[in-house]
Formats: C-alpha cells, structure tokens, sequence
C-alpha cells in the first residue's frame, strides 16, 4: 500500500494544479450547473474526474474506478461499490463553495476493497494541505503523523449536517444538539470538516447522506488517527452502505456522549 501513495499524491496535486485552481473564481454560468437541490457541478468536477480516473486506473489497473461524476450520469456504478478493489473518487468536493469562488472545497481519493477503506487521502489545493490515512499505518497530515484531538472548549465544538434532513429531523437534531453543544456553521465540505475533527477544531459531525466519496477518505482519517466515525448504531462504516446517517467525533468518548443524547 506504501508504493501507491507518492503515485497518488503526485496525481492528485497535479489535478489540483492544472485542472481545479485554473477554474477557481474563473467559471462562467454556462460552466456551473445543479445535478439536484443543494448538489453542483462544474466543468471543474468533470474534468478534474476525467482526470483522476484515468491516473488512477494506470497506478492499479487491477482496481476499478467509481466517481461522483460517473456515477450522476450512470447510477448503476454505485452497485459496486463495496464489490471487489475500487478507487472511489470525489474530484472536487465541496462544489457549491468552489463554484461560489469561497474556500473551502478539496481533492478525495480512496482505495477500497469490499466495504473496507484501505487509504485515503485529502488535498486541499488552495494550502496544499494533505491529510492521507492507511489501514493500520496512522493519519498523517503533510507527512507528520496526528493524533486526534479534543477542542477542550467548556461545551463540546459540534458541526451537524442537516442539510439532507427533513423539516422535523432538523428541528429534532438541533433541540438535542442545543443541550451539550456548542453548534458552529458547517463548512459545506467533507474535505475540510474530517480534518477540523483531528486538529482539535472540531469535537463532533453528523451527516444524514452518506454517499462513499464523501466519507470514504474521511472516516479512515479520524478512524486512524484515533477519533471516531461509526454509523449511528455504534457500527462501521462500510463502503457500499448507502444508509442515512453517519457521526464523526474527535474521541471515542465524545463519540459515545454525542450518540447518548442525539439518538437515545
């Protein structure tokens, strides 16, 4: 698993480089379209994909490859995403922020096999910031290994996705949340919202969507780094399990404080 990742990395910046930064406050309204409500896409995205896909596929050929992009025009690759080895690919996430010319927004690339995240990695490419984890080998962030960490605010620092719930899931979660939390604007950015969990910005996040090239990379980062991210039941997070609902926390404790109250 070492050998991939300079191979990766270097894709990845690359792409950021050549394909994301150009396009960033550069896009015409012909350029930016709305798949669904709350849901962009740029000629950035689709490039940026192209991209990804076709360097990836030459690092391991024996790996399939499953993209936001591709799978918006063909739902049906989604089917395979916990089957065998595959590149799970989100070629700008945070779209809605990029296409609005605002930070943040972030490069996902993650290998899985089966429901099972083998690594993952995270490039902001207006930093250069790099979070990558693999299985077992830590989380590291430009190369210097992290450890998760808890904000130690008086309130626990909690940033809740309630974008895809509906009117009484929202109301509901933010009556619970009120209680133990001190609630901060999410940053509309999986990319960034994993990292704010490990670098002691952050102590809690909940997504009601769970699609994998949003959380594949992200949930193996905090995973590694010490942190939580389960299903809300308490069980993992496996590739390919498209069920609502997903928590993220900077300790196992807070973890288990978070899920005490919001889903009793």
């Amino acid at each position: 698993m070492l050998e991939l990742h300079e191979p990766v990395v270097a894709l990845m910046r690359d792409v950021g480089r050549d394909i994301v930064m150009p396009r960033y406050r550069n896009l015409s309204s012909d350029q930016i379209s709305e798949k669904a409500a709350n849901d962009f896409v740029t000629i950035a995205d689709k490039e940026s994909e192209i991209r990804l896909a076709e360097g990836l596929a030459a690092i391991l050929p024996e790996a399939g490859v499953i993209g936001e992009e591709a799978c918006a025009a063909d739902p049906a690759i989604l089917d395979r995403a916990g089957n065998g080895l595959n590149w799970i690919i989100d070629p700008i996430d945070g779209t809605g922020n990029f296409a609005s010319g605002n930070p943040p927004f972030g490069i996902m690339v993650a290998l899985a096999d089966g429901g099972t995240v083998l690594a993952g990695w995270i490039l902001d490419p207006l930093t250069g910031r790099l979070c990558h984890a693999m299985l077992g080998g830590g989380s590291h962030v430009d190369g210097q290994q992290v450890q998760a960490r808890e904000t130690e605010s008086d309130l626990p620092v909690a940033a809740i996705s309630t974008i895809f719930m509906d009117r009484q899931e929202r109301a509901d979660m933010v009556r619970r949340s009120q209680a133990i939390f001190t609630l901060v604007d999410i940053p509309r950015c999986a990319a960034e919202q994993y990292p704010r969990l490990v670098l002691g910005q952050n102590d809690v996040t909940v997504f009601a969507r769970v699609l994998p090239w949003d959380h594949a990379a992200g949930t193996l980062f905090v995973n590694e780094a010490g942190g939580c991210c389960q299903r809300l039941d308490g069980t993992p997070y496996k590739v390919g399990d498209l069920r609502r609902g997903l928590m993220g926390a900077s300790s196992p404790r807070l973890w288990d404080k978070a899920a005490a109250t919001l889903f009793d």
